[in-house]
């Protein structure tokens, strides 16, 4: 398995952030939804063991990565291009579910 417990995705915008929690070891997923705040988004990650987080690469994300550096979230950047996404869930997208994507990814890297 990997050195972290817990995967946390996170669906940023420029006012919101759709977060998402996922423990690969018992399959558990929490969902949260803030606003773009990344002091309350640290608070819920350090909630969970070990958490690591990744989102999107993209404009509105790059402030709340070092925030969350700066807050103890070990935090990483997503590149969307060497993402594949399978075919039927290009058509399903939305925040939510982009989140819970990101965290699962982020569980099976290693």
């Amino acid at each position: 398995m990997s050195n972290y417990v817990t995967a946390i995705g996170l669906d940023v915008h420029a006012r919101s952030i759709s977060a998402c929690a996922f423990d690969p070891m018992t399959g558990e997923v929490s969902r949260a939804r803030f606003g773009y705040d990344p002091a309350s988004v640290a608070e819920w990650a350090l909630g969970f063991e070990s958490p690591k987080a990744v989102y999107e690469s993209g404009p509105t994300g790059f402030h709340l990565c070092r925030a969350l550096r700066a807050l103890g979230v070990d935090c990483a950047v997503g590149a969307v291009s060497k993402m594949h996404r399978p075919a039927a869930d290009r058509g399903r997208k939305n925040d939510r579910r982009d989140a819970e994507w990101l965290a699962r990814l982020l569980a099976c890297r290693n």
